[in-house]
């Protein structure tokens, strides 16, 4: 009797299966991209300057309280209410965190979730840049074009170039 119980319970647990990079269930570690020296001699980092430039305090408090409630969450489970968005068209695979502050001026901070890391033990919710806009307007096709290419230049390196 023993041994038919000992063998019900091997094939209702099958061993564990050995993880070779991140899933997309783990949390997230939350980073920010830095221009390579290749590319910006003065190694900025867009999504910082953008934080510390133009948000007032208070967008970047409420900007870092999303961030870390989505790479906890992880991003694929969290229901945020708007803050937290999947981007469409040219911005597919783009995830867009948006605050308002003072006067009703927005404020967008953009951001990819990378699975495919070299040397992370989790996957990395990469801040990217940042745009800000007045109310009830829309930025430019030429600002997204610009968040896509400083996208495709930290994806182009691996390791990737994080600060």
């Amino acid at each position: 009797m023993a041994a038919v119980s000992a063998r019900k319970n091997s094939r209702s647990n099958p061993p564990p299966q050995v993880r070779t990079r991140p899933s997309s269930d783990d949390a997230h570690a939350i980073v920010f991209f830095q221009r390579h020296v290749d590319d910006d001699p003065d190694e900025t980092v867009p999504g910082r300057v953008f934080l510390r430039e133009t948000c007032p305090a208070g967008v970047r408090a409420k900007f870092f309280a999303v961030l870390n409630a989505v790479a906890a969450a992880p991003p694929k489970r969290f229901a945020g209410g708007g803050a937290w968005e999947a981007m469409h068209g040219d911005m597919t695979g783009w995830f867009e965190v948006r605050k308002d502050g003072p006067g009703r001026h927005h404020y967008r901070l953009f951001c990819l979730l990378d699975y495919e890391a070299r040397g992370q033990d989790k996957p990395l919710l990469t801040i990217i840049d940042g745009r800000d806009k007045p109310f009830r307007t829309e930025l430019s096709s030429t600002d997204y074009a610009a968040v896509r290419s400083l996208g495709d230049e930290y994806l182009k390196r691996n390791p990737r170039s994080l600060h």
